[in-house]
Order: C-alpha cells, then structure tokens, then sequence
C-alpha cells in the first residue's frame, strides 16, 4: 500500500511538471474504458466486506428515472497486484489505501494523473471500517465527483467538434445556446420553439429548446412545469399516428431539484415521456430558468428514443448538451 502511495505522489508531481513546461494533460495518453464504467482498486476482502457494500449501494444503486433498471455506474474491481499500466488510463478510477500509522484520513479528487480527461479518487484509511465509514460520508461527493467527469467528457467532446451553425441559429431566437456535436440536425423551428436531434436506425437523442412567459415563482412548481410542458410538446411534437403527441408518463412521478452550475440556477426535471395514443416512450431531463431579461422562462429539454438498448448513457449524452448552454 506504501509503495501505491509513493506511485500516486509520482505521478500526480509527473503531471504537474507535464502541465507547466510541456503544455499539459493534452500531451497525456487518451483515457481508456467505457463510459459509465469505474474500475476500483480494493482488496479481495474488502470488496467482499463492508467497504464493497458500500461502494456498491452507491455507485450501482439503480439509476433513477430510466424504464428499466440500469445501474448508476458499472463496477470493475481489481487487486493492488493488478493495477498495471492497462487499468491506470481508466477514465474512472476510485483506489482504496489501509496505511495504519497514517496521520490523516479521507479522500483525495485528482485529475489527469495517468490519462486525460481523467478522474482519480482515493480513499485512504487506517483500517477496513474506517474505509467503508469515509466512503459512506462522501457519498455524494464521490457520486457528483463521477457523474461530473462525465458530464465534462461529453461537453469537450461537443466543443471539440462543433455543429456551430446549429448553435448560432438557436442562439439569435434564445439569446444562447447548448453546444451540438456533429450529426445533430435542426428537426423544427418555430417562434418559440426548436428542435434538435441526433437520429440513427434505431436511437433518437433530441433537444428541444422553448420559451414561455414568467408569471411568479409558483411556475416553477412541479405541478405547473409538467403542465405546461405537456401542453407545448403536444402542439410541437407529433406522434406517428394520427392524433398521436409527446406528453409526461403519469404512472412515474417526475423528480424535481434546483441546481446551480456554470453561474446559472436552474430547475431540473426528470421524469419519463411517453406518446398519446402510441406505444413509444423513454427518459427525459429538463432544464428551466429564467432569461436575462427575467421575462420569460427558457426550457431545455434532452430526451431518449432508443427500444433497443440500455438509454443511460445514451441520456448522460444528450444531458450533458443543455449542461453546456451558454449566452453568447
């Protein structure tokens, strides 16, 4: 455990050498592994213990608001002996440290030690239970920390290669916009209304960007945000039949949250949609807040279409673009 130590101080100065006299992480290796996927460094016993019942009600617990169970995280667990140059470029790593005589516990975010864009989180303790009490006390900074990597993956990767007449279109009717990668297309576009979308065979990831006028703070309730998101897809997004539109699944409750990100509150929404009359349905994440003008509310919205296969990461995806909204 010393020696892993000493490995991660090495590494973490190698880095910020790298950063100062050569540029930085973009000279590193790319990351390696799946998206959603986290390997942890751990013990055989202490995967098996508390400490891996631990991480396992935090880390795999069932990702909310999909219409099947899918974890929040896909779990690789791998013995000190193992952790060799193959795993160290992992985009996700959490490594769990027992030193006895240390003098502090807790937990360690680094970024890009081996690989970039790169997350590194470890858990260093004096004995098994302290490890599992520490990573039961961060859960929800070891979560967000994971969850945010991804997030950023996605927008660099949306930056990166740019759908910029898309942004610009969106940004003269909104005053800003999400980043769109290549492949997404304008579907529709009305006075207040905009569609976004990345279609293949068998997947659809859609944005939609309106606006509707702010009354009080009560337009922010539950209540009145599935209404009159409800009210403004079923005149904007058509079925494939007749008398056929998109609107909120009432069997399943949306879940509501304020978030502050990027210098910006905003509501959060997420729930399932389904469609009036048909048999299609999927997840979806809202966005609303306020424009500069604090007239009237702008909605993003990201949604999934995809029957074939697991939609969380096909939903962190197109998540992550209303994530990305910026004012021009």
């Amino acid at each position: 455990m010393r020696a892993l130590k000493i490995l991660l101080v090495v590494a973490a100065g190698f880095f910020m050498q790298s950063c100062k006299f050569t540029g930085g992480p973009q000279l590193m290796p790319n990351v390696s592994g799946k998206a959603g996927e986290v390997v942890i460094v751990i013990g055989k016993g202490d995967w098996e213990g508390e400490t891996g019942t631990a991480l396992r009600s935090i880390l795999a617990m069932d990702e909310p608001f999909l219409p099947q169970k899918e974890p929040m995280f896909d779990l690789v667990n791998i013995p000190e002996s193992a952790f060799s140059s193959i795993f160290q470029t992992h985009r996700n790593l959490i490594i769990t440290q027992i030193i006895p005589d240390i003098k502090e516990s807790g937990i360690v975010f680094q970024e890009n030690v081996w690989a970039a864009p790169q997350i590194v989180a470890t858990v260093t303790a004096k004995n098994s239970h302290e490890l599992s009490q520490i990573i039961t006390k961060e859960k929800d900074r070891l979560s967000g920390a994971l969850l945010m990597a991804e997030r950023n993956r996605n927008i660099a990767n949306a930056k990166r290669y740019e759908e910029r007449g898309l942004r610009t279109d969106i940004a003269e009717m909104f005053g800003g916009s999400p980043y769109f990668p290549k492949g997404y297309s304008m579907k529709k576009k009305t006075d207040n209304f905009i569609w976004a979308s990345y279609e293949t065979t068998y997947t659809n990831q859609g944005v939609f960007i309106y606006r509707f006028p702010y009354t009080d703070s009560t337009d922010f309730n539950v209540e009145k945000l599935v209404a009159t998101r409800n009210e403004i897809l079923g005149r904007n997004v058509p079925g494939p039949v007749d008398r056929s539109y998109m609107t909120t699944n009432i069997l399943v409750d949306p879940g509501l949250r304020w978030v502050r990100y990027n210098k910006r509150d905003f509501a959060e929404l997420k729930g399932l949609w389904e469609v009036q009359n048909d048999f299609m349905g999927g997840p979806f994440v809202s966005h609303f807040f306020l424009d500069q003008e604090n007239k009237n509310i702008i909605a993003l919205e990201a949604f999934v279409y995809a029957p074939r296969y697991d939609k969380r990461n096909y939903l962190r995806q197109v998540e992550s673009l209303i994530y990305s909204f910026e004012y021009f």
